[in-house]
């Protein structure tokens, strides 16, 4: 499934460790704050979590509704489009956050929630929480991030393929079936626990039973709506979250040990940080994970003098990453060095290897 360049493939043990040693020889940058306020923000609530997924769930519920009464008029189109971004592109950010155990307070509901989204995303929930703690452990660290989701050159084809979830739900539906056969693939290996390996199998199994009653009631009534319900958003929704999470690391520097080097702030509007569950504070995330999502906006104002200025919009964050991206077709060293206000910190010195390829 993972057609990477040789230096992006997890096996590659060898070759990783000396990237991690020189990038991450000493700890991640962390502003220097007071840590009482920090741990004020890490204070988590169910209530917050509770009414953002009942809009969440409630307004899929509405518009998969009208979709259903209004078909096949045209009329129902933007309440399938509606409801296929609620499912494609919302859930990558419950995943996220409930995967984090951030979102509630209460244990069981974070993994209530954790489980939908996964099986929207067709994210094996086992593989994808031990993937993404490795993703911060070693963030946009070559050969050890398994979540680095543009290698240089980048592959413009495939990230545009992927506003349409193709390649991605093509990726998936592989290996869900390879999962269910009672297989791990080999890089997966690199960071799963194997005594985890039969909890993966069984939500492959589980999975795939879903998805064949689906198709088999689409086939039986001769109709599309089923998996315009379940399966297909996963297609015809994730535009939303592809175009968000570019932004978070691309065009930023490989093998650095400074979110402020390699992950992006981008400010957007109320709309898409509902969907996006204010990941767009991305910088703030990566140094203080514990924070829940609805406490970010308050992060940023306590650290923002220490960070370089947001982005003002997707928009202007893309007219700046287009042009880098089309460089390292050619350069695969350009690269995008984030300015820091006046009294910030310093970035370290392993930023002096990137100068000569900044863009």
């Amino acid at each position: 499934d993972y057609k990477m360049a040789d230096q992006y493939n997890l096996l590659n043990g060898d070759k990783a460790k000396g990237v991690v040693n020189s990038a991450s020889a000493s700890s991640w940058f962390r502003p220097d704050i007071d840590p009482v306020k920090i741990r004020e923000l890490m204070i988590k609530s169910d209530g917050r979590a509770l009414v953002d997924t009942f809009i969440w769930l409630g307004a899929m519920a509405c518009f998969a509704g009208l979709g259903i009464l209004l078909w096949p008029s045209w009329w129902s189109v933007p309440f399938w489009l509606a409801y296929g971004v609620l499912y494609g592109s919302a859930s990558d950010s419950r995943w996220h956050e409930c995967g984090h155990k951030t979102a509630f307070k209460s244990a069981w509901m974070n993994n209530v929630v954790y489980h939908i989204a996964s099986f929207m995303l067709m994210r094996s929930p086992v593989v994808w929480r031990a993937s993404h703690i490795r993703h911060h452990t070693d963030t946009i660290i070559v050969g050890r991030d398994p979540e680095i989701v543009a290698m240089r050159p980048p592959d413009l084809l495939r990230i545009a393929l992927n506003f349409f979830g193709i390649l991605d739900a093509y990726i998936l539906t592989k290996r869900m079936l390879y999962h269910a056969s009672g297989r791990i693939d080999l890089q997966e290996a690199e960071y799963l626990r194997e005594q985890d390996y039969s909890k993966v199998f069984l939500v492959a199994r589980i999975w795939g039973l879903i998805y064949a009653i689906t198709i088999t009631l689409a086939l039986l009534n001769w109709s599309i709506i089923p998996i315009m319900i379940i399966g297909l958003p996963r297609l015809y929704g994730a535009w939303h979250h592809v175009m968000t999470g570019l932004l978070q690391h691309l065009g930023l520097a490989e093998n650095v040990s400074d979110h402020r080097l390699n992950t992006r702030t981008v400010l957007m509007n109320p709309i898409s940080r509902f969907i996006y569950l204010n990941m767009n504070y991305h910088v703030e995330h990566h140094m203080f994970t514990m924070v829940p999502y609805y406490r970010l906006p308050e992060l940023h104002e306590l650290i923002k003098h220490d960070l370089p200025e947001p982005e003002q919009s997707v928009f202007s964050a893309y007219r700046k990453l287009i042009p880098v991206l089309i460089k390292q077709l050619k350069n695969h060293e350009a690269v995008i060095i984030p300015e820091l206000p006046d009294g910030a910190t310093p970035y370290r010195k392993e930023v002096e290897r990137l100068l000569p390829f900044v863009v």
